[in-house]
């Protein structure tokens, strides 16, 4: 039977197909080769970080550890052991970094909830109480029979609570130390007003005192002149009899007026005396011719 040029390329084609396949397997089974060597690897370094935790050489652990979490990300035993090694040196934050590592690495849920509740319990140490809660219902879910994660949820929720109840409390007498603050704020305002009102109510009876000083010492002055000028004037009772009788400025007396017509009367006299000698000197005198 002769071949013909289309199914011999046919063949050709599924030559290819099986070499790639099984080139693709060879591969495959390599690669897989080494993660299970890697993985070996890992697995007896965390062993040796066991070995040395166990023989409190933390720094040989914390060496073993670390190398194991770098030879493969299949182990998340070794995250999840060297963060039990931070828990229990007190170092919480880079504890919680390796349970978390290995939570994210784990594929059972076993071990995700181990992780997790480890996750809780740095929490509940560092009085986190709320993210405690979350972490010990993450646990739950991938392990709900654990009476020991339950425990620790209902200890973080009374916790939780407890912790609400105080800042609620806190809050409440915050607010009425400020409204108590407010209060005698207001009352020493309204005191400081009071006091600058009775301040310049006194100055303003001190100005009226003062007006009133002066008026009295005005009326004072006035009366002393008035008194100095008494004490000039003699008094009614020791004035002379003559003094009693003088008349006011323009007004004669009796006896000024007799004398004044006394006067007068002389002048008349006088005049009429050399009106009269005038007269007589001055008369023509007949004289008698005697022939």
């Amino acid at each position: 039977m002769k071949i013909t040029e289309k199914q011999h390329n046919m063949n050709k084609y599924l030559l290819l197909l099986i070499f790639v396949g099984f080139g693709s397997f060879a591969q495959d089974k390599e690669e897989l080769k080494q993660k299970e060597k890697a993985l070996n690897e890992s697995t007896n370094l965390t062993w040796e970080g066991n070995k040395s935790l166990s023989e409190n050489d933390f720094v040989s652990a914390e060496v073993d550890y670390r190398k194991a979490i770098s030879k493969s990300n299949d182990n998340n035993a070794a995250p999840y052991n060297l963060g039990n090694a931070y828990y229990n040196k007190e170092t919480y934050s880079e504890a919680f970094g390796r349970f978390k590592q290995a939570g994210e690495l784990a594929n059972e849920k076993p071990d995700k909830h181990k992780a997790y509740h480890n996750m809780g319990n740095v929490f509940m140490k560092q009085k986190q109480y709320e993210k405690a809660v979350e972490a010990y219902k993450e646990a739950l879910r991938n392990n709900p029979k654990d009476e020991e994660t339950r425990y620790n949820l209902a200890l973080a929720k009374e916790l939780l609570k407890k912790e609400q109840d105080e800042q609620d409390k806190n809050d409440d007498n915050k607010d009425n130390k400020d409204q108590k603050d407010k209060k005698n704020q207001d009352q020493k305002n309204e005191g400081d007003n009071k006091e600058d009102k009775d301040e310049s109510d006194k100055k303003d009876e001190g100005d009226e005192g003062d007006k009133g000083d002066e008026k009295k010492e005005d009326n004072k002055e006035g009366e002393g002149d008035k008194k100095e000028e008494e004490k000039k004037q003699p008094e009614k009772g020791d004035k002379p009899q003559e003094q009693k009788q003088q008349p006011r400025p323009n007004q004669l007396s009796k006896q000024q007026i007799q004398n004044l017509l006394e006067a007068m009367q002389n002048e008349e006299k006088k005049v009429q005396e050399k009106i009269d000698a005038k007269k007589v000197k001055g008369a023509k005198v007949k004289n008698e011719k005697d022939w």
